[in-house]
């Protein structure tokens, strides 16, 4: 069975995006892809019963545990490093004040209080959505309650349900993964969180990042579902056509760029392209420009070294790639070509999910106010494995993090 995300021996630290499986597990990550996608179109096409759950991917920070500590039974709040071989857990408010200062200081404190009171069995992962910063603004012409805890900023009415329920609250939380063993180290996660078992607080508003059809507008009509498919269908065929044998070779080759050597991996050459919106529209020129980001990374390796030793070991390595690379350039190609056609395929599903209305509207905050973008993304799980990846709108979400006004540059440590 394909792990497609743990890190830390099943720690929900990390989600890949779905066109990544391929890049990460080779051709069964990439048959995995392409399962996942036709259970969404299944899902979205009115299917009574799809193997896969979809939650909502939103922009919280920080990541935040919370749930009682296996070796002596108290509750505690924490980081990601709650994993770690030595963890870092805060169970009392001098415990924070030793590590943490500022707001982020001020955020754990209020998390410590409040979630204590909610009853939690075992150990929760969520996104912190606000404390005491939620804002009243007006946006095209109505009167809102705003909070920002990264890049997007959420807006819920002043006078709705939602509204006063948050105006009320001291803290925000959406809660999408569950913990459970007999030791933290030995936790295993599920994704999802029952919140409906916790114990309820005015003080408290939590959701559980379900994917809530408010509008009921979210399924495919026969038109949306033939041009899936469609594009499911090249997926299917570009697969075919990649030699299994010369990928498993390929990442092998990856496996081996570790330390200095990190920013010649594939993953890296493409991100590079997403961070600067740059769409790959030639697959050809695009696998065969990585033997060129290779070694233009070894390079830079290769200049901060000061012995001739030094350089002619990274000048050597520049070389063995270079060769290396070069005899995977064909093979590369159809497996560019397939993560395209699993981008197309993902993209109309997403425009989908992005058209129904959901809790909360949201923004971004720009030199000339607020403007309206989509929700950060969302998560796929298969009911059966547990398996999940993230289906998010690179392109858009890459320029939102990079030219929106954030909020967590102030507090982030």
């Amino acid at each position: 069975m394909i792990k497609f995300l743990e890190e830390q021996a099943g720690k929900n630290l990390h989600l890949e995006h779905i066109e990544d499986e391929i890049i990460n597990f080779g051709v069964p990550g990439g048959r995995a892809a392409i399962n996942f996608l036709r259970s969404l179109r299944d899902m979205l096409a009115g299917a009574s019963r799809s193997s896969v759950n979809m939650t909502v991917k939103w922009d919280g920070a920080p990541a935040i545990f919370a749930g009682i500590d296996p070796e002596d039974g108290k509750f505690f709040v924490a980081k990601k490093s709650v994993f770690n071989v030595n963890p870092k857990l805060y169970k009392t408010n001098a415990e924070i004040d030793t590590d943490l200062s500022g707001e982020l200081n001020a955020k754990f404190k209020v998390a410590l209080k409040e979630f204590s009171k909610l009853g939690i069995k075992g150990v929760l992962q969520g996104d912190l959505m606000f404390t005491n910063d939620i804002e009243t603004d007006t946006i095209d012409g109505e009167k809102v309650y705003t909070f920002q805890p990264n890049t997007i900023v959420y807006a819920v009415p002043v006078d709705s349900d939602l509204g006063k329920i948050m105006k009320k609250a001291k803290i925000g939380v959406v809660w999408h993964t569950t913990y459970s063993g007999k030791s933290l180290p030995d936790m295993k996660a599920s994704f999802g969180a029952n919140i409906n078992n916790l114990n309820k607080s005015a003080s408290v508003w939590m959701d559980d990042a379900t994917y809530k059809d408010v509008s009921g507008k979210a399924t495919f009509n026969s038109k949306e579902t033939d041009m899936v498919t469609k594009t499911l269908s090249d997926v299917g065929k570009t697969f075919q056509k990649i030699n299994a044998p010369m990928l498993n070779k390929f990442l092998r080759l990856q496996e081996s760029m570790t330390g200095a050597l990190a920013g010649a991996s594939y993953k890296t050459y493409t991100n590079s392209k997403v961070r600067r919106g740059q769409k790959v529209k030639n697959a050809n020129r695009h696998a065969a420009e990585y033997v060129n980001w290779v070694q233009d990374s070894v390079k830079k390796q290769t200049d901060k070294v000061k012995t001739p030793a030094g350089k002619k070991k990274y000048e050597n390595i520049s070389k063995q790639y270079t060769i290396e690379i070069k005899k995977h350039v064909r093979n590369l190609t159809e497996v560019v070509k397939f993560q395209n056609f699993m981008i197309d395929a993902k993209m109309q599903i997403v425009r989908k999910l992005n058209s129904v209305k959901q809790l909360t509207g949201t923004f971004i905050r720009t030199d000339n106010g607020y403007k309206v973008v989509n929700p950060e993304g969302y998560v796929a799980i298969d009911r059966v494995s547990g398996n999940a990846v993230k289906l998010v709108d690179r392109m858009e979400f890459s320029f939102n993090n990079f030219t929106a006004i954030k909020a967590w540059d102030r507090w982030k440590q």
